[in-house]
């Protein structure tokens, strides 16, 4: 299981430069999800707004990894 989009295939940078734009950073967010079968962080991720993203894009540029609300 990967930690971020890089399940997409995407290189660090490329990450980084989706997680800042907003609206490729929610559609990102919930098709890693989607990918990892975690459909209930999926839908939480649609209805998250703004303050996952600013949180995913803290973690992406500090930890390397998109922020996880649920773990399971």
């Amino acid at each position: 299981m990967r930690q971020d989009y890089r399940a997409l295939g995407l290189p660090y940078i490329v990450n980084v430069i989706l997680a800042i734009i907003p609206f490729t950073a929610w559609i990102l967010g919930v098709v890693t999800r989607i990918i990892e079968k975690k459909y209930v962080a999926a839908i939480i991720r649609i209805f998250g707004g703004w303050l996952i993203w600013v949180l995913d894009l803290i973690c992406m540029i500090t930890g390397k990894k998109i922020f996880r609300l649920l773990n399971i």
